[in-house]
């Protein structure tokens, strides 16, 4: 659940669940008590990351970009992250903080959606397993 993360990485989680962002804290008063049955986690570390959402369950990470991800260095290092974290068998969706605050409602829709497809995926691969 955690691929190997340092103490170092937890220390900073911690931090950063100490000071959450705005569009952080509007999502997390949204998901706090779990989406579609799943628990959600916040600032949730996974090998040298630090996801900003994370459902074990489906093993999807929600990461929500503020204005800083618009910068072309930061864009590059999101990107091969988020092939880093697909590689280890995640799935990631991603929302800009702007998207948060102007249509919440539609981006826990997304989530939702998100999460039973990820998990009806799991459930059809399990039964065609069973038959080999």
């Amino acid at each position: 659940m955690f691929e190997g993360a340092s103490y170092l990485l937890f220390e900073n989680a911690k931090k950063l669940r100490n000071n959450m962002t705005g569009a952080e804290m509007m999502l997390w008063m949204h998901i706090r008590e779990g989406i579609n049955g799943f628990k959600v986690r916040r600032q949730h570390p996974i090998g040298l990351y630090v996801a900003d959402f994370y459902c074990h369950k489906a093993r999807l990470i929600i990461e929500l970009d503020g204005s800083i991800h618009n910068l072309k260095d930061i864009q590059i290092q999101d990107k091969d992250r988020q092939k880093d974290l697909e590689r280890w068998g995640y799935h990631v969706i991603r929302f800009t903080n702007k998207e948060i605050q102007e249509g919440i409602d539609r981006v826990i829709d997304e989530i939702r959606k998100t999460i039973n497809t990820i998990i009806n995926s799991q459930k059809q691969n399990a039964s065609s397993n069973e038959g080999v």
